[in-house]
């Protein structure tokens, strides 16, 4: 353990920390709040300041300030650790000894020197940074979401890491480099780098583009592998940045793909965090408890939209993410994008359309049954599509009252009979 813990305690309150992140009021010498890691109506979390602990009579979970920043960023200690020390002001120091450092230390150490080495190749070639700022971005957001660039060179990022002492077993650990019958080689080459964050902000992979390369067999996008520290299905790009924002304003919104995220920061959506890949995985229902994708975002916000490119995969893929987040009992809407658009196209073109987009996003019934009404006027056909469509959201409401409201809703907007609908 990091010698560095008691200077933190001593420095941190339990309750300006547990504070920070929900609303909490005082009882007695004590204080209690509405748990975050359940739901429930009634306040049965309480936090005692006298002995820097929390303890939650619902759902049994308690700790001191380093396991709620745990459970409640979905870090694990070490994140939980550095995000304390920053908010403390306290330098780590740790007990252990370069011979002996834990390997998911070591792991991070390896990445964030590849991110320095991107970085560092971006700055001497100027050809990326010109394509990036056609694409809309500017020296701002490339700075802070550390976008670097690495060469159509076989070897270059390994010899790098090589020659700073590291062993290859680690780097090829990471995702950072193949391993063949002939040797090692770089995994990512000629490629502009996106790092991806944990969401203590500690590079965890990356995503590369392709770029200066024309080979129709290439990926057009490259993700690290699942490593010990990276798992794809469960990560957020951007949360590191987004998470404050989230809680201030109450609010989430989802996108597809690292360009987006990232112009959605640079116009102000702040709040803004993008999947990898198309949908969120289902492990986040089967056990709410791990806090991963919507299971962290729930923490901060139970307020979400969804904008996924408007073509039919990002359609399915906000169905999909819909039905999720109404069973963790999250208010879920979805954004209307133009068909064949993606956020960094339309955020590109025009920000005040996107920001329209957002603003007049419906809740994710709306959004369904007004596709409904304009694919067809046949009664039967609207009732066969809200058959299909709309009653698997339904039956993940739980409010009686909201139910009801999307029954009479479904009537006004497709003309069925609200007794047909509730008799289905």
């Amino acid at each position: 353990m990091s010698s560095s813990v008691p200077k933190i305690k001593e420095r941190l309150s339990i309750v300006d920390v547990i504070s920070s992140y929900i609303q909490v009021e005082q009882s007695g010498k004590n204080f209690k709040a509405k748990c975050p890691f359940h739901n429930e109506k009634t306040p049965s979390f309480f936090i005692s300041p006298d002995r820097g602990t929390y303890y939650c009579f619902g759902c049994g979970e308690k700790g001191d300030i380093f396991s709620f920043v745990e459970k409640f960023e979905g870090a694990d200690f070490m994140g939980a650790l550095k995000l304390l020390a920053e908010r403390a002001g306290v330098k780590l120091e740790y007990e252990r000894t370069d011979k002996d450092k834990d390997k998911k230390e070591l792991y991070f150490e390896i990445l964030e020197e590849a991110t320095k080495f991107f970085e560092i190749n971006f700055q001497k070639d100027p050809t990326p940074r010109a394509y990036l700022l056609s694409r809309g971005l500017n020296d701002t957001s490339i700075k802070n979401f550390r976008i670097g660039f690495v060469k159509d060179e076989w070897r270059s990022l390994s010899d790098y890491l090589l020659n700073k002492g590291y062993k290859k077993e680690d780097i090829e650990a990471v995702g950072l480099i193949k391993q063949t019958e002939k040797g090692a080689y770089d995994r990512f080459r000629s490629r502009i780098m996106f790092p991806i964050s944990d969401s203590s902000g500690r590079v965890i992979a990356f995503s590369g583009r392709i770029f200066g390369k024309d080979d129709a067999n290439e990926a057009k996008y490259l993700n690290s592998p699942d490593t010990p520290l990276f798992y794809k299905s469960n990560v957020l790009f951007g949360i590191d940045k987004a998470k404050s924002s989230i809680r201030t304003r109450g609010e989430s919104i989802v996108v597809e793909g690292q360009m987006g995220l990232i112009m959605s920061h640079q116009i102000g959506f702040t709040n803004t965090v993008a999947v990898s890949g198309t949908a969120f995985t289902d492990n986040v229902v089967d056990n709410e408890s791990k806090i991963n994708n919507l299971g962290l975002i729930r923490r901060l916000s139970s307020n979400i939209i969804f904008a996924y490119d408007g073509d039919s995969a990002g359609i399915r893929a906000a169905s999909r993410s819909s039905m999720i987040a109404l069973s963790l009992d999250m208010q879920v809407k979805v954004a209307v994008l133009p068909e064949g658009k993606d956020p960094a196209d339309i955020i590109f073109e025009n920000g005040d359309s996107w920001k329209e987009i957002i603003k007049k996003a419906p809740d994710v019934v709306t959004f369904h049954v007004d596709r409904i009404c304009k694919n067809t006027n046949d009664i039967r056909q609207r009732g066969k599509q809200v058959r299909d469509v709309i009653f698997p959201f339904l039956m993940m409401i739980k409010s009686s009252i909201d139910k009801s409201s999307y029954i009479s809703l479904i009537h006004s907007k497709t003309g069925i009979p609200s007794d047909a609908i509730m008799e289905d």
